[in-house]
């Protein structure tokens, strides 16, 4: 207790100053283990800043670069965000769709990072802005003990966080200036309005958007208020439409469209 104590004391002393993500990393890992931090800014559809990690130089581009460049589109932390979730820290699997784990985002980016469990804590900064202090793990699930050991940091975690980065969305603004105020209007949804153009109809671009984000057939059924087995001709057009054979390849030109068109 008294380490933690005197941790907490330095993460504290570090608000505004350049090692408080550091600080802030340690005093977690002070009460629960693990392997890897990231802390991401968030605002609407602008491309996620990073504004701390502890990577090691090999996993960085995968964790950071990569998923900066468009899989975080469909990272459903960052949708999680661009819903306004309510504040808070929130297990990865509970945020997800049904079919998440056997979905194309996952398969073709999340599982290329390794981890068994990613947690992230959800603080709300004024403006719009997320910020989401990630804690992953590359053995072995969080326990249920563990997950409510750092649930009861949630006080510290979010006020320490809100002082600290107060004025973020003026930092996101000077780092993505295209991206800012009334100009933020490529969006997550808009990303997927625009996916195929000409050659899919609307109706066509709403199943990719929740085929891709990692909904089955027949929740993506619900979701439009159609059959699962109208879902599946949908996906046949699509697939004849785009000259592709599978989801992996959908997933691939989503991305790929992505970079030539970034958000």
């Amino acid at each position: 207790m008294r380490s933690w104590i005197e941790l907490t004391g330095t993460m504290i002393s570090e608000i505004g100053a350049g090692n408080f993500a550091r600080e802030l990393s340690g005093v977690l890992k002070a009460v629960v283990p693990f392997d890897y931090t990231v802390v991401f800014g968030y605002r609407g559809a602008a491309r996620p800043l990073d504004l701390f990690d502890d990577f090691p130089d090999e996993k960085r581009k995968v964790f950071v670069e990569d998923y900066q460049e468009g899989p975080y589109l469909l990272d459903p932390f960052f949708l999680a965000c661009v819903n306004k979730i309510e504040s808070g820290l929130y297990r990865i699997r509970d945020l997800a769709p049904d079919r998440f784990f056997q979905g194309e985002y996952y398969r073709n980016y999340y599982a290329r990072t390794g981890l068994a469990e990613e947690i992230g804590f959800f603080i709300e900064i004024p403006k719009n802005v997320f910020v989401v202090v990630s804690l992953m793990r590359a053995e072995k699930p969080f326990s249920a003990k563990e997950f409510r050991q750092l649930s009861e940091l949630w006080p510290v975690v979010r006020a320490a966080c809100q002082r600290h980065w107060y004025d973020l969305a003026a930092i996101i603004d000077n780092t993505y200036p295209a991206s800012s105020g009334s100009d933020l209007l490529q969006s997550i949804e808009q990303a997927f309005q625009n996916f195929g153009a000409g050659l899919l109809t609307p109706r066509e671009r709403q199943v990719v958007e929740f085929t891709l984000k990692g909904h089955s057939a027949d929740a993506v059924g619900k979701i439009l208020g159609i059959s699962s087995g109208t879902v599946s001709i949908h996906r046949r057009n699509i697939y004849s439409k785009l000259r592709i054979r599978s989801q992996g390849e959908l997933f691939s030109v989503f991305i790929e469209t992505l970079v030539r068109n970034p958000c």
